[in-house]
Parts: C-alpha cells; structure tokens; sequence
C-alpha cells in the first residue's frame, strides 16, 4: 500500500505521498491558510516558479508556457481576481523543469500527478463537475501529448469528501457516473454502479438521493485508460470529517481551501 506521511514546515503540518517521493510536493491543510501558493513554492523548492488558475469546475488543462501567453494576451478566460491577474482552468500540466503547479481545493478532488521519466507533473482539481467531464484523463492526456508513457504515471488523489458521507442527486450521480457506465438511462446507470464491487454509488435513506464517492470514479477513469491501481494512491483522508486539518464547503458553507501542488523535476 502507498503510505501517506505528515510533514511539518515551520510546525505547520501537510501530507505527502510516497508514490510521489520522487518529487517536492504537498497537500496543504487549512493551517497554512493565507499562505498564497507563491510563498507555498518556496516550502516545496526554493528555485522553482509557481502557477495557479481561476478554478472554474470546467476541464481545461494549461501548461504554464500556455498560462503566461493567455496573460499577456488577455480574453474572456482571464480574470482579475484581488491583485492578481489569473487564467481560468482547473489543471496546470508542465513538461519544463522546477515548475510548481498548484489547485485548490475545499471538498472537491485535488490530483497530483508525477511522470518518474520525464519528470514532468500536473495538478488537477477535479469536483463532480471536472469529473463528470473527466478532467483527470484530459490531463493525462496532455502529459501523454508531452511525450509521457502511462505506465510512467503516479497519481496520488489528495484529501476529499468521502463518498459516505457526501450526499447528491440522483442526476448529479448519474451525470459522474455515465463516464465509467455504459448504460444510458439515469436508472441504469446508477443500477449497474450500484452493484460493482467498491461501488461509487452507495445509498441513501432520502429519495432521489445517493451517495457519491467522487475520488473512486476518478480511479475507475483511470483504470479504464489503462493504469494500474498500483500507479493510483488515494488519501485515507476526509475533508468533512477530519475538520482538524481541512476546510469542507460541505461541512462549514464557507469559502475557504487548502491548496496541493507539485514541482516539475
């Protein structure tokens, strides 16, 4: 099993991944809050430059070089948000070295992503939305696009809301659901989800609900392009349920994040 370890900065404690080991990286908890992820660059790397995006539940994945382009060009997906300029887009992927690419998160899925070859890395946010329009594939795709190979790939899927506790519509699971389900009905769909081994979908005593494990759909995409559950290792850890350590939108109804990122070898 890929264990999870806790480290501290300045007595600030953030998780890392063993199947990243290879490469500076962090999933921040709610204790360095009002940290940006430029002063965050410097905890991983202190050479490496550091990229974020206007997170926008979408599935457009950039790479830094196509960030700074936008920046200068301006355009309806660049937005000033407090004093800085920023590109909208929930995955940053980089084939250039010492790159820190960063993603927010609150409850949604934050996915780093390492090639041991090439060195190059991605960061994805990934909610039920980037989900439903499989913003992990896209951005595996982009690495591939870049000259990475998929058995080169490690994925570690960072703290979330578990699927037991996180409650949705039907339709909301369906519309998630129907990127690893052949079925085309919303019944059937959720039917033949419910019935796999480490189902996604699990129930809910309310009607017209269900419960949904975002983070497990994210791994049944990815098994589906061909990567091993041995490449994939996902945190034990709940954002609703672990308010020591993580914000939850769910939990709290306020607008806070954590952020996870990666340094490009």
């Amino acid at each position: 099993m890929h264990k999870w370890h806790w480290r501290t900065w300045e007595e600030l404690p953030y998780l890392t991944c063993s199947l990243l080991e290879a490469f500076p990286h962090g999933f921040f908890t709610q204790q360095f809050v009002g940290k940006p992820p430029l002063e965050l660059t410097n905890v991983l790397h202190s050479e490496a430059s550091g990229y974020r995006l206007k997170q926008v539940h979408g599935n457009v994945v950039l790479t830094p070089q196509e960030i700074n382009n936008k920046l200068v060009k301006g355009g309806d997906d660049v937005e000033e948000v407090g004093d800085t300029t920023l590109v909208h887009g929930d995955g940053i992927a980089s084939d250039q070295p010492q790159q820190a690419v960063w993603v927010a998160s609150a409850d949604c899925t934050p996915a780093l992503i390492a090639d041991t070859k090439t060195g190059a890395v991605a960061a994805v946010h990934a909610g039920w939305r980037g989900t439903a329009k499989k913003i992990i594939p896209v951005a595996i795709g982009r690495l591939v696009s870049q000259g990475s190979k998929l058995e080169d790939l490690r994925i570690a899927l960072g703290p979330a809301i578990a699927g037991e506790v996180y409650q949705v519509s039907i339709q909301t699971a369906a519309e998630v659901g129907a990127t690893i389900s052949s079925q085309d009905s919303e019944e059937k769909i959720i039917e033949t989800l419910l019935e796999q081994p480490n189902s996604p979908i699990l129930d809910d005593p309310e009607p017209g609900k269900v419960r949904l494990d975002v983070r497990r759909v994210n791994v049944m995409q990815m098994e589906s392009m061909g990567i091993s559950g041995e490449q994939i290792a996902v945190s034990p850890y709940c954002t609703f349920q672990t308010p020591q350590h993580f914000f939850s939108y769910r939990r709290d109804k306020m607008k806070k994040i954590q952020w996870s990122g990666i340094v490009s070898r």
